[in-house]
């Protein structure tokens, strides 16, 4: 299949993850970060689609406006992530990882199924909460963080570039983003993958996302200098990570020296990252 991006080392395909893994050579990925659908029909009938309504906020006589389904969020997406984990497992060489981007609570423990299937296919090293701020969605325990399962796979030396022995398991200072209505629905963080992109590989290595969504990773992969895979279902997601890319490079870093500091209000990277 031919890309539907393809500039200065970052390679974007408008597909199917089942359709295009198994065409990348084994061994080929440094690095994975991506963010899954998790299942929850997410902003398809549930309290992020409804929540004027569940909250009386609604003028009177109008209804919730429409949903904004991402595609294989049903009960598809557990054996999706099954199928892409037995995938990352041949596309990783030993010693590289993985980062799964996972739920954050609520009343099914996704968190704790995916580990168990991560740990069998590839091998699980840590969950890390991203707390993303304060005040999530839900009424009892309202949701004010998500997990980032991390895997890696067995056989060498873990591939870890941080050189502080200060990087923590709970991540703080960045923060959520909400969306506008024209933008994706579950966008994450440049500084997000940047974070765990930093720790993880080395300048020129490959950095593959399977859910691109609008290519926060892929923009993070970029502005580290990086080269990355990203493949995202929908070509309206893919055409804004295609603008996201073709501009030029505002920021270059390398690896995070601390978690310390306040929230991270230009949605590029660490304030405290080291200059490359």
């Amino acid at each position: 299949m031919s890309p539907y991006y393809d500039h200065d080392g970052i390679t974007i395909y408008c597909a199917d993850a089942r359709h295009i893994l198994p065409t990348l050579q084994t061994g080929s990925i440094d690095f994975i970060f991506t963010d899954p659908p998790y299942g929850h029909n997410n902003n398809n009938g549930d309290l992020i689609h409804r929540w004027e309504a569940a909250l009386g906020r609604l003028p009177c006589g109008e209804e919730s406006p429409a949903g904004r389904p991402i595609a294989n969020d049903g009960a598809v997406a557990n054996e999706l992530i099954q199928w892409a984990f037995s995938e990352w497992d041949r596309l990783l060489s030993p010693g590289c990882c993985c980062c799964c981007c996972c739920c954050g609570g609520g009343p099914d423990p996704q968190f704790a199924r995916w580990s168990l299937w991560l740990d069998k296919a590839v091998g699980f090293k840590q969950m890390v909460v991203w707390d993303k701020g304060p005040m999530g969605m839900g009424w009892h325990y309202r949701r004010s963080y998500e997990t980032v399962l991390v895997g890696e796979k067995p056989g060498a030396a873990c591939r870890w570039f941080d050189t502080t022995d200060r990087i923590e398991n709970i991540i703080r200072p960045i923060r959520k983003i909400i969306p506008q209505a024209s933008e994706h629905p579950t966008p994450k963080p440049v500084s997000l993958a940047a974070h765990f992109i930093a720790l993880h590989t080395r300048p020129g290595e490959v950095v593959l996302d399977c859910f691109a969504g609008a290519g926060s990773t892929l923009q993070a992969a970029k502005e580290g200098r990086r080269r990355a895979i990203g493949i995202e279902i929908e070509e309206q997601y893919c055409e804004m990570a295609a603008k996201r890319l073709s501009q030029e490079i505002l920021f270059d870093w390398e690896i995070p020296q601390t978690t310390e500091g306040g929230p991270d209000e230009g949605d590029n990277l660490f304030s405290t990252l080291e200059s490359a």
